[in-house]
């Protein structure tokens, strides 16, 4: 039988995993289906002038929002790793749930009050349908791929 300790490792490694392949499929998703559709720049762009403390060129702030953007999708798969490992109910709707809630916490509330995000009565029905279907996404692909790197440890 396995330990508290070795459960939480197993779900935050497989959580971890999950969130990069999720990051990756939603990355691809938003190709097709930009959450941005007016010029305006990225979330992580802001966030990593905002952590500099100037503007950076625009190579290393794509960069730096590339790294946001994957260390975020990483973390919080772990995060949905351990949780879902104790607290199996946190993987209703295949994942998809969990994708809605996140979303919710980031871009409808986060993102705004930290003034990375217009607010969602701002956004257009395009960019919200595009917002909420990649996370629905991100979920999904994170409970599917935890699923299968969990049996696997």
């Amino acid at each position: 039988m396995e330990s508290t300790q070795q459960r939480l490792l197993k779900g935050l490694l497989a959580g971890l995993v999950a969130g990069l392949v999720a990051t990756a499929a939603k990355t691809l998703a938003e190709r097709s289906y930009p959450p941005r559709t007016h010029g305006e720049p990225e979330p992580g762009e802001l966030l990593a002038e905002r952590i500099a403390g100037h503007r950076l060129d625009d190579e290393t702030k794509e960069i730096a929002s590339e790294t946001i953007h994957w260390g975020f999708g990483a973390l919080t798969g772990a995060a949905y790793g351990a949780l879902a490992e104790f607290y199996p109910a946190a993987t209703a709707k295949e994942g998809a749930s969990f994708g809605l809630a996140l979303m919710t916490l980031t871009h409808a509330k986060a993102l705004p009050a930290m003034g990375l995000a217009a607010e969602p009565e701002d956004q257009t029905l395009r960019e919200q349908s595009s917002e909420a279907a990649t996370h629905v996404l991100y979920g999904v692909v994170t409970e599917k791929v935890r699923g299968v790197v969990r049996k696997l440890l």
